[in-house]
């Protein structure tokens, strides 16, 4: 018993000590795996209004938007609109939420009836939409495709998702009206008029050069004014290019060798163990086969009127016999000689219908198409067969069968066009068949069945076979460029990089104020991992680095690092400082007035007592002097015949006087103006309004932390 009493006594004393073990405990497991935070942060690519963006789940998204973006846009390009879309996203869906907006199961069809009503996979025999054939097409996608079905998925999220923001959009519409008093006053902005004179002294009449404006001025101005000066994390470069291009050497080598293309040559051949002439260029019989042995360029079997030859050297090679040669000649950075292979007369432009019959893997099939290659040419045999015994049902088939959705309209019709139109199959028949003519021919885009309907000016027409080298640096050339770029580099571990540019006459090239997720430098292009170096912690300022690109060698240094927050006072000089100065002018403009009547002040000033009439708040301009809506403001806030005091506009000091007011003719009703400005709020709504939500939320880009690329 005493030992339990001792225990009750002390109870608090063993309380503490066991919730501190515990803590203890905790503690230790936390730091046994602290990689935990880090690993989250890791995978977490944002946070917007506190709903996180995963990375796997956005570079999923990145993937599929740069294969629908194609090679012209780049990686970070791609990323970027992804993220923008992501955060639109998120910020949306918090309306949704507190609002409670969702898309129901009979919204959902709706929307999908409205987006699908044309597709004739969903249509029935009367040409009406047809839920059950679409159910069908979700049960068979969920049961054969996992992939497609996915994207069926995304796609009805995304058709939803744009329903919702619509909703959202015309809930805050509703909302909004133009009221009459807002009618009145809209009509009187425009409708209310004054007429004045005045006299400015604008501040172009100072000298800037006379004016100083000091750092502390501009820092004091940065202080005052934060909200406008926060500046994200950026970084300054300089760099010089070593560029590997040919020198004039390098070009007549390429001019030599194809002259010498030209001749025939004798060779030793190893079997016969003598000698043996091979024909050049000039005389060989195979063209194609020469030119694609010896060519940058393979050989172009088209026949080339003479507008499709390059301009300068048309007229030469279109006068050729065929045989004849012309070059070499420089052409779009290659040296070509070129030989006329043939000639023929052919129509300038044809007229044709068809119709197109794809195959699983052809360009023009979708995710619909199931029919094989030979399956793919036996319908197009068939339908050919029908044809050429009955013209008439083209184009019912057009419409049954035909995948060319730009022609079905034209019951298959491709109108006139020029020689070269259509890609080379489908171009050769229809130029080279006579009017009439009705066949099959396979292109990249499936089984086409052709019936030439017109020929318009047959012409003559060239084949042209070309020899083209590119214009590059040879061999000892690119050594030389590699050379320079690397004695440059470590000569800079010893010599200011500026002076030592000097001294080789090498042109150095600033980029400042690059921020975190760039890419493009100007004179090189997109140069990321430049960007990429210039931001990582350990390349400290004054750092040196060579990088390939292209075209060459660049030697980089990084001349400035700055986290993000108030901008420097270098980087805030250019908005700054011609304010400071401005203020400055207005200080000196009136330290020396003592003027208190417009012709007082015009004759101290030497300049003389101007007009203005009909000046409206809707458009606060005054002639001759520009838009200046606080003067503006000023002469409505004085009587007829009543002089202000100095005031400070956008380009000058002003002093003013009112001489005529002119209200505005009084409405019956002003429910028109209303009207108006009811329209004119609800315009600006999906714009202003999504802008108004990113800029309240809360937004935490980590893609740059995490190196997403």
């Amino acid at each position: 018993m005493a030992v339990l009493n001792k225990i009750r006594q002390r109870s608090l004393f063993l309380i503490i000590i066991i919730a501190l073990a515990l803590f203890s405990f905790v503690l230790a497991d936390l730091f046994k795996n602290g990689n935990a935070f880090s690993a989250k942060a890791q995978n977490t690519v944002g946070i917007i209004n506190g709903k996180e963006i995963s990375r796997v789940d956005f570079l999923q998204k990145v993937e599929v938007a740069q294969k629908q973006a194609g090679p012209s846009a780049t990686n970070t390009q791609v990323m970027n609109r992804v993220w923008e879309q992501e955060v639109r996203q998120a910020i949306m869906e918090t309306q949704f939420e507190e609002l409670h907006l969702t898309v129901e199961k009979d919204q959902m069809r709706d929307l999908l009836k409205n987006a699908l009503a044309t597709s004739p996979e969903f249509l029935n025999e009367a040409g009406l939409f047809d839920e059950n054939k679409l159910n069908e097409y979700i049960i068979n996608l969920k049961e054969t495709s996992a992939a497609t079905y996915q994207e069926w998925v995304n796609y009805e999220k995304s058709l939803a998702s744009n329903a919702l923001q619509q909703n959202y959009f015309n809930l805050v519409k509703a909302g909004l009206t133009g009221t009459l008093e807002e009618g009145k006053f809209e009509h009187g902005l425009e409708g209310n008029k004054v007429d004045i004179k005045f006299v400015q002294i604008p501040f172009s009449s100072i000298p800037d050069s006379t004016v100083a404006v000091s750092k502390s001025e501009i820092q004091s101005y940065i202080e005052k004014h934060k909200d406008m000066y926060q500046a994200d994390a950026s970084t300054d470069i300089q760099y010089v290019e070593f560029k590997e291009v040919a020198t004039a050497e390098d070009e007549e080598a390429i001019k030599s060798n194809l002259t010498a293309l030209l001749k025939d040559q004798e060779v030793y051949n190893e079997s016969s163990k003598s000698n043996e002439t091979v024909n050049g260029f000039s005389n060989t019989e195979n063209n194609e086969g020469f030119v694609n042995s010896n060519s940058d360029i393979k050989f172009d079997s088209r026949f080339l009127f003479k507008s499709a030859l390059p301009t300068g050297i048309a007229d030469s090679i279109f006068k050729l016999n065929v045989g004849g040669v012309y070059g070499p000649y420089k052409d779009n950075g290659y040296y070509k000689v070129s030989k006329v292979v043939a000639e023929k007369q052919i129509p300038d432009s044809a007229k044709v219908r068809h119709i197109l019959i794809p195959f699983i893997g052809s360009r023009s099939a979708d995710a619909e198409v199931k029919r094989t290659e030979v399956q793919a040419k036996e319908t197009a045999d068939s339908l050919l067969a029908v044809l050429k015994t009955d013209k008439s049902k083209f184009s019912a088939f057009v419409t049954e069968f035909s995948s060319d959705q730009g022609s079905i309209e034209n019951e298959g019709r491709y109108d006139w066009h020029p020689y070269n139109t259509m890609v080379p199959e489908f171009n050769n028949f229809e130029f080279e068949g006579k009017v009439g003519d009705l066949g099959v021919v396979k292109t990249v885009f499936g089984f086409h069945i052709i019936e030439i309907e017109g020929q318009k000016d047959k012409q003559k027409a060239i084949q042209v076979g070309t020899i083209a080298r590119k214009i590059e640096p040879s061999q000892a050339t690119s050594d030389k460029v590699f050379r320079d770029a690397s004695n440059f580099e470590i000569s800079c571990e010893k010599k200011d990089f500026s002076e030592l540019a000097k001294e080789g006459k090498y042109i150095v090239r600033p980029v400042n104020s690059m921020k975190v997720l760039d890419e493009n430098i100007p004179g090189i292009g997109n140069q990321r991992q430049i960007v990429r170096w210039s931001f990582n912690e350990e390349t400290k300022v004054g750092k040196i680095k060579r990088f390939n690109i292209p075209s060459g060698y660049v030697i980089v240094q990084l001349v400035a690092k700055r986290d993000e927050g108030l901008m420097s006072v270098e980087e805030a000089t250019v908005t700054a400082m011609p304010v400071i100065r401005k203020e400055k002018k207005a200080a000196i403009i009136r330290g020396k007035i003592s003027a208190t009547t417009l012709e007082d002040l015009a004759a101290a000033e030497n300049t003389s007592v101007r007009t203005a009439m009909a000046i409206n708040m809707k458009n606060p301009t005054i002639s001759g002097a520009g838009k200046e809506p606080f003067i503006v403001g000023a002469a409505f806030g004085l009587k007829e015949g009543q002089t202000s005091k100095l005031i400070d506009g956008t380009n000058g000091i002003y002093m003013i006087e009112v001489t005529k007011i002119t209200p505005a003719v009084k409405l019956d009703s002003y429910q028109a103006a209303a009207n108006q400005v009811e329209q004119q709020k609800m315009n600006v709504v999906n714009t202003r309004l999504y802008n108004a939500l990113k800029e309240a939320a809360e937004i935490e880009d980590n893609r740059a932390k995490n190196q997403i690329e």
